[in-house]
């Protein structure tokens, strides 16, 4: 297994060369760190100084091996007349593998370091027994603890800048989710409200107006374009109301109430105008909201509104001749095995099933889908097939305030 080391960064050349010129100058002048050691010629000097050049050029790929060798090479110098060069070369690669080298590395070496310069100044005083002796220890302090401190420093502020930074990034990733979510959910919201104002409208007028294109009659005729006019005129007013919500609160829209059970009277009479041509009654059955305490939260009583609204448009478009039936009740809290909680509102529609005569309006899917949104974005359950020889739409709707998640 061969170790691949990265080519040496651009600045570690450069400091690497500055290094050893330095030293090469002080050596010819003359100007060593120890001149009265003559234990080996004044050449032995450069040995440390070369090696220690050389190390500088791994200072970031390899901190472990350029501060053993390092280290090294500053014992063997203390043998020879000495070089200031070599030692500042040293104090450059004792603070690179603080800032370069593994965390493990970074947090011991100033801790050793450390109890080295004290170990040696206490050395040093026992046996010299001179203040002077105070210098060796501080020497010794600057050559590796100062380093080593520095490095743990630097860092130290790299990494709570990164981190950070991190945070930063994160939030902002986060604040992005939140803001495509909420935009999503807008758009779902509005695809909701838009279908359920107008839906109701358009179906009314394509059966009515196919059936007056279709029977040669005026009488039918007259009668279909009146239904097609009214729907018309009531299709271009939820528009308007729709449009007023979008627009800014300062602008001056009017302000629009939202639907509540109170309109199911209103609502089932609209049917009844627009169904009679297709054989269709429209009954609600069962209303007991007053029965229980407590008025229900209003998110409760636009989707069930919307889900009234919804069924009996499918119920113009798809069903048989007979009785459509709307039937609403209001579970007392602690009912239904709910202990403890605040009851459900339950919604059922009824509609005939089965062959029809006459004009049909095209469906989608888009109005079980909306109403399924709205049902389980309260926390309910929502259902809606076959049922024997009707169709039938049921909705339970919880009526705590806890339960309304959007």
């Amino acid at each position: 297994m061969t170790l691949k080391i990265p080519p040496p960064h651009r600045d570690d050349v450069l400091l690497a060369v500055f290094s050893v010129a330095a030293g090469l100058l002080l050596w010819s002048l003359g100007v060593h760190s120890s001149p009265t050691r003559d234990l080996f010629p004044a050449w032995a000097a450069l040995v440390p100084l070369l090696a220690l050049g050389a190390m500088e050029l791994l200072r970031r790929s390899a901190p472990r091996l350029t501060l053993a060798v390092g280290t090294a090479g500053l014992v063997a110098d203390q043998f020879t007349v000495g070089n200031l060069a070599t030692v500042l070369i040293f104090t450059d690669l004792m603070y690179a593998a603080v800032v370069y080298g593994k965390p493990a590395m970074a947090r011991r070496l100033p801790v050793i370091t450390g109890l080295i310069t004290v170990a040696v100044t206490i050395a040093a005083v026992a046996w010299l027994r001179t203040p002077q002796a105070l210098l060796i220890g501080v020497v010794t302090g600057i050559v590796s603890f100062g380093p080593a401190l520095t490095g743990a420093t630097l860092r130290n502020h790299r990494e709570a800048a990164t981190a950070a930074r991190l945070r930063a990034e994160q939030t902002a990733l986060l604040a992005e989710m939140d803001r495509a979510q909420a935009v999503v959910a807008e758009r779902a919201r509005m695809a909701r409200e838009l279908h359920d104002m107008v839906a109701n409208h358009l179906s009314a007028i394509a059966i009515h107006s196919t059936a007056a294109l279709s029977i040669d009659s005026p009488a039918t005729s007259r009668e279909a374009l009146g239904v097609i006019r009214e729907n018309s005129v009531q299709g271009l007013a939820e528009m308007r109301r729709l449009i007023g919500l979008l627009r800014d609160a300062g602008a001056g829209a009017e302000a629009v109430a939202t639907p509540s059970l109170d309109g199911l009277d209103a609502l089932l009479e609209q049917a009844r105008t627009n169904g009679a041509a297709s054989g269709l009654d429209f009954v609600l059955l069962d209303r007991r909201p007053g029965e229980a305490p407590g008025p229900l939260p209003a998110p409760v009583e636009l989707a069930a509104y919307r889900i009234v609204q919804e069924s009996l448009t499918n119920a113009l478009k798809h069903a048989a001749p007979g009785t459509v039936t709307v039937r609403l009740d209001r579970e007392e809290p602690g009912a239904g095995g709910r202990a403890g909680g605040g009851g459900a509102l339950h919604v059922v529609v009824d509609s005939p099933y089965g062959e029809r005569p006459g004009p049909r309006a095209p469906g989608s899917g888009a109005g079980l889908i909306g109403m399924r949104e709205r049902t389980e974005l309260l926390g309910g359950a929502f259902e809606a097939g076959r049922a024997d020889a009707v169709w039938r739409v049921r909705a339970t709707l919880p009526v705590e305030e806890g339960a309304v998640r959007a």
